[in-house]
């Protein structure tokens, strides 16, 4: 029996909906890849990179896998964590779903079904979203954020994401990484953060990330009751302040 024989995975993962599919597609959304392979005409490499390792050994086995987790460099020479699935059948089904070879830039709005959408949006959190509390002008505030290359899909995704949380949809703005390449975000403080807690955590899961989900926590257990919400700080400023947690 050879190696390649002895390689398991549930290759039928991505064909129904449920709470944990959802999760772990909106993390592919943000830390995840197609790769055509050479040599081919239907030939393909599915990735999932993050640097926290725990995540990745969860959504491993869940997706019923014994793969190998492997190191990989970004281009700054950053060690990240990488599965990599070569499974043709798990790869038709996420490109049916608009999981795309070179998705960074012609990503394109993802039809999650209302019932999961809060796991996706977990999901994509946990890949390519951010928080953190912070002093501006003195008094301490939480901001949430999510970024994507990919503007439409970003479009999308925050006009669906605060319907569901019931406020005005925000303001997309257009920014540089480290690597000077575009990205797109979208930001939410104070009130909206925690409208998008009780979204994404609402119901509970075991699926998250830790380190993200701790400062929410965190953000909780703080008493805020002598502020008044009118004397808050404008949100301008949030780049000239320094993080006190992360």
């Amino acid at each position: 029996m050879n190696n390649k024989s002895k390689i398991k995975i549930n290759q039928d993962f991505f064909k129904i909906w449920s709470p944990e599919m959802a999760y772990i597609l909106g993390f592919i959304v943000a830390d995840g890849c197609i790769i055509k392979r050479k040599g081919g005409t239907e030939s393909y490499i599915f990735n999932i990179t993050s640097k926290d390792k725990d995540i990745l050994e969860k959504i491993r086995k869940i997706l019923g896998s014994n793969h190998k987790i492997g190191i990989k460099y970004n281009s700054l020479k950053i060690p990240y964590n990488q599965i990599q699935i070569c499974n043709l059948e798990i790869c038709r089904d996420l490109m049916k779903l608009g999981i795309h070879p070179r998705k960074t830039y012609n990503l394109g709005p993802i039809g999650t079904p209302e019932k999961y959408f809060p796991d996706f949006v977990r999901g994509f959190f946990d890949g390519d979203g951010s928080v953190y509390m912070q002093k501006v002008n003195g008094t301490l505030q939480i901001k949430s954020s999510f970024v994507a290359a990919s503007s439409a899909f970003l479009k999308d995704f925050n006009k669906k994401l605060c319907k569901s949380l019931g406020i005005t949809e925000k303001s997309v703005h257009q920014t540089q990484n480290v690597n000077r390449l575009i990205q797109h975000s979208v930001c939410f403080y104070i009130d909206d953060s925690e409208k998008l807690v009780k979204l994404m955590y609402g119901n509970n899961p075991t699926l998250y990330l830790e380190r993200k989900k701790k400062i929410f926590g965190q953000w909780k257990l703080i008493k805020r009751r002598h502020y008044i919400k009118q004397n808050y700080p404008s949100k301008i400023g949030w780049g000239l302040n320094e993080k006190i947690l992360a």
